[in-house]
């Protein structure tokens, strides 16, 4: 499937592209592999300014590869999920390096006039990363997403296990499935697949 969902847009939103680009797909066999990605992505100019929507199921690893993420972007002391506070803002670097980075966990949204309440639409037209865990229960409000990036946990019968004592078997591998919604996003997934 090859579909970008698009959002209606608010104020500064990118433009959506009229043809999708290819999705990326990669199998992660263990965290590391995660940290690697986020490593590589976190290492393009373009992340900076981006909008990342994040799918998947409970558990799938959308946390986990945050907080990779943010790690790999220098944000340094403990990284909280945003499950009961919606946006966990972060900063790093001073002056014209700053970054702005704001994590939102949308599970619990449940009204679109929270939206505007808690400010929301000025943090998606400033400057900053954006990256947003269930932005479904927000998609009549978001923005066109850059990067859509979802994980699925690969059933036993899709990675193969040769550890016999499963209380030492590894986690399960996660599937990733990149699609880029914008300009800026088919920059990012193209330099990602170089």
């Amino acid at each position: 499937m090859t579909a970008v969902v698009v959002h209606p847009g608010i104020v500064g939103s990118p433009i959506p592209m009229p043809h999708p680009t290819p999705a990326l797909l990669q199998t992660w066999t263990c965290e590391d592999d995660t940290a690697a990605f986020a490593q590589r992505l976190a290492a393009l100019p373009g992340v900076r300014h981006a909008f990342i929507e994040l799918h998947g199921d409970l558990g799938a690893g959308k946390t986990t590869f945050v907080r990779h993420l943010l790690r790999a972007l220098g944000v340094s002391g403990r990284i909280k999920s945003p499950t009961y506070a919606v946006v966990e803002p972060h900063e790093v670097g001073q002056d014209a390096q700053r970054l702005r980075i704001w994590h939102f966990d949308f599970y619990r949204f449940n009204d679109p006039r929270e939206w505007e309440d808690a400010g929301f639409r000025d943090l998606f037209a400033s400057p900053g990363l954006k990256l947003a865990e269930w932005p479904e229960k927000a998609a009549s409000v978001l923005p066109p997403a850059d990067l859509v990036l979802n994980l699925r946990v690969l059933a036993d019968t899709e990675a193969a296990s040769t550890t016999e004592d499963l209380d030492e078997a590894p986690p399960a591998p996660r599937e990733l499935r990149l699609q880029a919604g914008t300009a800026l996003g088919r920059e990012l997934l193209e330099a990602l697949r170089a």
